[in-house]
């Protein structure tokens, strides 16, 4: 059975930085699509990161550019994002999140295909 699991999530100053791990199993994550989505209570899932199969290209949204980075080790079937310079709007649960269908218009709709369980971001002022 495939699995996507989170790791790295705590607290952080703003200013700070963080890096999250999301672990895959049970399928050959190399052939996906992998990034991260967030969310905070009572608000809906936001995209935040996508990188290719390959790794050479990415997607970020807006609010992070320039402040995160996401990255994969295919050996690992593992994702990474890299938050610095951290803002307590940065405060979410961030989930990891796989696609075979690569890059594309349906990770800023949210409509990928697996998804972690989120692991909590945050951020003090």
């Amino acid at each position: 059975q495939e699995h996507l699991v989170e790791s790295g999530g705590g607290l952080a100053q703003a200013g700070g930085s963080l890096r999250l791990s999301c672990a895959g199993s049970g399928r050959f994550w190399s052939n996906y699509a992998m990034g991260w989505f967030r969310q905070v209570p009572g608000k809906e899932r936001e995209f935040v990161a996508a990188l290719s199969m390959s790794g050479d290209s990415t997607n970020y949204a807006d609010s992070v550019k320039d402040r995160f980075i996401i990255s994969r080790d295919n050996a690992k079937n593992s994702v990474y994002l890299q938050m610095n310079s951290l803002k307590p709007d940065d405060t979410a649960v961030y989930f990891c999140a796989a696609d075979i269908r690569g890059l594309g218009d349906h990770w800023s709709t949210g409509h990928v295909d697996y998804w972690g369980k989120g692991t909590l971001v945050t951020v003090s002022s």
